[in-house]
């Protein structure tokens, strides 16, 4: 499978870059103690250092509240998932257990500070994503329950429409304890260099093999 980026969204944000893992032959299931220790521990880390901080401060939230200003998307009726973690842990609201895949991927989202959308490949139609400006009218029924708006929103679209974002995720691919490939995008900061961008890229997909087993391939896209 491969990535693309409409050139629309490299036009608004220079830089703009990603990086896409795709895994193979991976298992699924309850995370390991050690996984469950390190985001509670992290996640009361961050609640202490917030203690006289607003989230907006934090470098990379503030990055992508001004990719959504620049693509004509308000960030503060429509705050990017990682700002939406990192609200949830200055609650005190921490998160709980779902399984090995996501709770790995919110630990990366906050210890990135951006956000990261993983997929089950098999749900996903076609050999290619495209990420792009999500249209007048376009809409999708999200992880959050509710029918969320795409328009001005960068979305991941494969051969059915869109299925992601960096705001939330539909409810067409989640990974669960059936998948066995997944995807995985992580929404890079802009000013980060390719090669920084691909280690932290490279860190996340070793760590996944690392709890999930199976088979792995990251690039790094745009820049």
């Amino acid at each position: 499978m491969e990535i693309t980026i409409d050139s629309p969204i490299t036009s608004k944000i220079p830089g703009f870059k990603v990086g896409f893992i795709q895994y193979h032959y991976i298992e699924v299931g309850a995370s390991p103690q050690m996984l469950k220790g390190r985001l509670q521990l992290f996640q009361e880390s961050i609640f202490f250092d917030l203690h006289d901080k607003n989230v907006t401060e934090i470098e990379g939230i503030a990055v992508w509240r001004d990719i959504f200003k620049n693509t004509g998307k308000d960030p503060n009726r429509y705050r990017h998932s990682a700002e939406a973690l990192f609200r949830r842990v200055k609650k005190q609201n921490y998160l709980s257990s779902i399984n090995s895949s996501i709770d790995l991927n919110n630990f990366f989202s906050l210890q990135y500070e951006v956000p990261i959308g993983i997929y089950d490949r098999a749900q996903l139609k076609g050999d290619t994503i495209q990420l792009k400006i999500g249209e007048t009218g376009q809409s999708y029924i999200g992880l959050n329950g509710r029918e969320n708006s795409l328009e001005n929103l960068i979305v991941a679209c494969d051969g059915d429409g869109p299925f992601g974002s960096p705001f939330v995720d539909s409810d067409r691919a989640p990974v669960g304890e059936e998948t066995k490939n997944a995807v995985q995008i992580i929404f890079l900061k802009p000013s980060l260099s390719i090669e920084e961008s691909e280690k932290l890229t490279k860190s996340l997909m070793d760590m996944f093999i690392g709890i999930h087993g199976g088979e792995g391939s990251f690039e790094v896209v745009g820049g």
